[in-house]
This record gives structure tokens, C-alpha cells and sequence, in this order.
């Protein structure tokens, strides 16, 4: 939900808060999909079709689109509902570069479910 403290002079999520929000979403969308520490590498694009008011909720929705050796690229997006009436909207996209790292902030390779680590070598 946005609250006050979130929002710009114009009554809408400050666009800031909105890039951490989507960012947060990425890494927890890149962290459930490898299993391990990722951090982010890049935010590619982010796109803001609609204002997100005051009092809105705002239900994001992240999904790993390409998976390199270390790398993932991350889609995330962003509906706005209105609570009394339940109009939704989309209302923000972004896709965000995530890697997995090892304790030490080193890239490591991202390990997909069934398949051993030299499978990974074909993947883009």
C-alpha cells in the first residue's frame, strides 16, 4: 500500500521509492530462483504507465526471464489496485541484470534444478 511517506507533493509514489520497491522485488524474485546471494547488476529499463496513488495497493510480480552462467535477467511488474472498488491497473515494469555471488561478492554459477553445473554451459 502506498502511504505518505512514499509519496511526491503530487499524492503519488515518488519514483524513487519505486525503483527500491521493484529492485527489492527483483532480488527476491533472482534470491528464490538460484538458492543463493545475488546482488544487482544493472536495471536495464523501467518503465511508469500510470501514477500509483495514495492509498493504493500495489502488487508486484517478478519472473526470471534468461538465465546466464552467474547472471539472471529479472522482469518485474506492478499492478495498482484501488482497495473499495478493486480496479487494477498496470502500473510499473522494470527488468533488472541479477547475479549470484559467493560469500566474498564473487560471481558463482547459478545452479538450475536437475541439472549438474557443467549443463550450464549451453545456457545463455
Amino acid at each position: 500500500m502506498v502511504f505518505p511517506d512514499q509519496a511526491n507533493h503530487y499524492g503519488t509514489l515518488y519514483g524513487g521509492n519505486a525503483l527500491g520497491i521493484l529492485g527489492k522485488a527483483a532480488f527476491v524474485t533472482a534470491t528464490r530462483f538460484a538458492r543463493r546471494s545475488v546482488v544487482m547488476a544493472a536495471s536495464e529499463r523501467v518503465e511508469f504507465h500510470t501514477p500509483v496513488r495514495l492509498g493504493q495497493m500495489l502488487e508486484l510480480t517478478g519472473r526470471v526471464v534468461r538465465v546466464g552462467r552467474s547472471s539472471m535477467s529479472v522482469e518485474v511488474e506492478g499492478v495498482a489496485e484501488t482497495l473499495p472498488g478493486g480496479e487494477r491497473v498496470p502500473a510499473l515494469r522494470g527488468r533488472f541484470e541479477m547475479v549470484a555471488v559467493d560469500d566474498t561478492g564473487r560471481p558463482q554459477a547459478i545452479l538450475v534444478e536437475g541439472e549438474a553445473p557443467d549443463a550450464l554451459s549451453g545456457i545463455q
